[in-house]
């Protein structure tokens, strides 16, 4: 199971962004941990400065704006298809 958070204050990108990856991960059956974290203390110690802020297995996919469904496949690749390299 892959642990994801999406780092943000609640605002609409913030909102767009957990939905995104919600759908993706739902329309290529990865199995995910989705959290939202509106803490602002727990932001700023991931280091992130421009939200929204994705954090998969603990490392920073992605910082400011919403990204696009390509995006969010790329951070799970390795993930849904270890062995073949076309299947994402």
């Amino acid at each position: 199971m892959i642990d994801v958070k999406v780092l943000g204050s609640g605002c609409a990108n913030c909102k767009t962004t957990y939905q995104l990856i919600e759908a993706v991960t739902a329309e290529n059956a990865i199995p995910i941990t989705l959290e939202k974290v509106e803490d602002m203390a727990e932001i700023m110690g991931y280091g992130i400065m421009s939200t929204p802020g994705v954090i998969v297995d603990g490392k920073i996919a992605h910082a400011g704006g919403v990204p696009d469904k390509k995006t969010i496949l790329s951070w799970f690749k390795s993930s849904c298809c270890p062995s073949d390299d076309n299947c994402c």
